[in-house]
């Protein structure tokens, strides 16, 4: 009885344990669509976050590119600015440097007649006492800036003023074709070699277009080159930021390219008006006489049709014609000497000049390939060239 007592008892606990079973089923079948979803979600957010992530990366490239694009930009605008302050001090000191000699062109023809009147019928001819080598000089300059400065008048070639500022000094040292040197030369042919070497060796190949960027500068340091064109870059996040950050360290360079072009360009304007203000100073000099015989020879002008001896008029003035053209001539070498002491170093091989296949000195160039400043020489040449003009000054 006991056994059916408790059998009951026993029923009742299974079918109560077989219910909680089938609730259980039910508990456990019932969400497994949420916990589909559940997942779902899961896999939508971590999917989401490296979207996200990919989002956040290409911004931060975004920034990165635009950072650095503003600091190149920013220091090409300065280099840019010192390239066109030093181009236009070379095209002022050029063009000075033409209008002396060809003011030199026109002392000569003045002092040569003037010369030629007071000659006329002495049996002792008055002679100016001017070293033949200095003579020579001043007359194969002034050839040289008559002959560029008409070639730049008929063709209007940009630069060309710069350019001959440039290479001045190569104008003396230099070579023509036929290896004769360009001061030997005179006329035509000391112009066409002058031209040349303005030209950078031949004016088929570049004629007197010279910029002082470009005549200058090397390729390396004038026109830096990023690795990324147009500042583009991988458009998936990680590549992004990685082309993103050489992106940056490409500006990096590119800036100190800029900035030591810069800096070159700076030192080069510094050197160029010095050497303009070292010319104004000796040229006012030079045009004092010049002036005087042009007096002169306005005053024996007008004694033309009068019934005067200007034979005996002229020979009031031979002492002073003739020291006025002494002084001239020689304020005049004293300024070629100047105008022909190169900007830049020039290339030399065991000790002397090297040239180019068309016989024009080289410059030396530094390890960017750009020109080096001839700042020494240069600074002796002034100093010596300004007390020489005092002492001319006192004769």
């Amino acid at each position: 009885m006991s056994g059916l007592t408790h059998y009951p008892f026993t029923v009742i606990k299974l079918h109560s344990v077989i219910d909680s079973y089938r609730t259980y089923q039910k508990d456990i079948a019932m969400p497994l669509p949420l916990i589909l979803g559940a997942a779902a979600l899961v896999t939508a957010a971590y999917g989401a976050k490296k979207g996200y992530d990919g989002y956040q990366r290409h911004s931060e490239a975004d920034d990165i590119v635009k950072a650095a694009q503003d600091r190149y930009e920013a220091k090409k605008d300065v280099f840019e600015e010192q390239e066109t302050k030093t181009t236009s001090a070379l095209d002022n000191l050029g063009k000075k440097e033409l209008e002396i000699g060809q003011s030199f062109a026109e002392f000569k023809v003045l002092a040569d007649k003037l010369l030629q009147q007071m000659n006329t019928g002495r049996q002792h001819k008055l002679e100016v006492n001017i070293p033949k080598h200095n003579l020579q000089k001043v007359d194969n300059y002034s050839f040289t800036a008559v002959g560029v400065l008409g070639t730049v008048a008929s063709a209007g070639t940009a630069g060309a003023a710069a350019g001959f500022a440039v290479y001045g000094g190569v104008m003396a040292l230099g070579a023509a074709s036929t290896g004769t040197a360009i001061s030997s030369l005179a006329g035509v042919a000391a112009t066409n070699a002058t031209l040349a070497a303005i030209g950078g060796g031949s004016l088929a190949t570049g004629g007197l277009g010279m910029a002082g960027g470009t005549a200058i500068l090397g390729a390396a340091v004038a026109a830096p080159v990023l690795a990324i064109a147009g500042w583009a870059y991988n458009s998936h996040g990680e590549e992004a930021l990685k082309n993103a950050h050489k992106a940056d360290q490409e500006v990096t360079a590119a800036i100190g390219k800029l900035t030591q072009a810069t800096e070159l360009l700076g030192e080069t304007e510094h050197y160029v008006r010095k050497i303009r203000r070292s010319l104004m100073s000796i040229y006012a000099q030079f045009n004092q006489y010049f002036d005087n015989l042009k007096d002169i020879d306005a005053f024996l002008q007008d004694l033309k049709g009068r019934n005067v001896d200007a034979q005996a008029e002229l020979a009031k003035f031979n002492d002073s014609i003739v020291s006025t053209i002494e002084n001239g001539y020689a304020l005049a070498s004293i300024l070629v000497n100047v105008i022909t002491t190169p900007i830049f170093k020039l290339k030399k091989v065991n000790g002397e000049v090297a040239k180019n296949k068309e016989g024009v000195p080289t410059m030396e160039l530094d390890s960017d390939g750009s020109m080096i400043l001839n700042e020494s020489e240069l600074d002796k040449v002034m100093v010596n060239a300004g007390a020489e003009a005092s002492k001319v000054e006192a004769a």
